[in-house]
């Protein structure tokens, strides 16, 4: 996919900001939908399917971490934070409900196309490696997020979805945890791995057989995390 066939939706309360941001991106050659609050943001979000989010969080009729968990609730596109917030608690929160980059207010041009290629070229890579896996008798569409078993829908949450994508991102090889926390968590939570720990675990308890002897959802003792499929997957 070019640049030119890249659709950007902008979501921003300030007008001029707007204007900047769309005078950047269409100078590269994407094609620029707007919304001024976040109802606007749902609703272009929902009808033109964008491949990339830039997300102010100072909306005037909603927070903007409330936009990143709803459209986490049923869409992968890449999402951008552009924010006056500053504080490492708030950049966490954008992190953790869903977004892939923060970006603080005010911000350089040449940073945030180069944020915006770098999103672009993840998500890419992401839709070509990261179909539907089988797990078993689980199966889990990643870009429809959606996932079933031998008793029906499995309930994943967002950061379980994400923690999947990673590692299937690089199906049958090892992720080490560091990589693992930088791309679903952020830069900022790379000392944490109790959070991985947990999110791990609670996805053996709902996809693996037997957890406690897993087949899938592999640790590699002092490294990090290795994912397993049928179909051809490595072994």
């Amino acid at each position: 996919m070019t640049e030119a066939m890249h659709q950007v939706l902008i979501v921003e309360d300030e007008p001029a900001i707007r204007t900047v941001l769309k005078v950047l991106l269409e100078a590269e050659h994407y094609r620029v939908i707007e919304a001024e609050n976040a109802m606007r943001a749902e609703i272009e979000s929902r009808s033109h399917k964008p491949d990339l989010l830039l997300l102010d969080l100072g909306l005037p009729d909603a927070d903007g971490l409330a936009i990143i968990r709803r459209v986490r609730a049923w869409s992968p596109v890449p999402i951008i934070v552009l924010s006056a917030r500053t504080q490492e608690e708030q950049k966490i929160a954008a992190l953790d409900a869903g977004a892939d980059d923060y970006v603080a207010k005010p911000f350089s041009a040449a940073e945030l196309l180069a944020r915006v290629r770098a999103a672009l070229r993840r998500n890419v890579r992401a839709s070509e490696r990261t179909g539907p896996l089988r797990l078993g008798e689980v199966r889990i569409d990643l870009q429809m997020r959606a996932a079933s078993g031998t008793h029906g829908p499995i309930h994943l949450t967002p950061l379980e979805y994400r923690v999947l994508e990673a590692l299937a991102r690089n199906l049958g090889a090892i992720v080490t945890q560091q990589q693992l926390i930088r791309e679903v968590w952020g830069p900022e939570r790379l000392g944490d791995t109790r959070g991985l720990r947990v999110c791990i675990m609670n996805l053996r308890a709902k996809v693996e057989a037997d957890p406690r002897k897993p087949r899938y959802l592999l640790t590699e003792a002092g490294l990090g995390y290795r994912l397993l499929a049928e179909d051809g997957a490595p072994a």
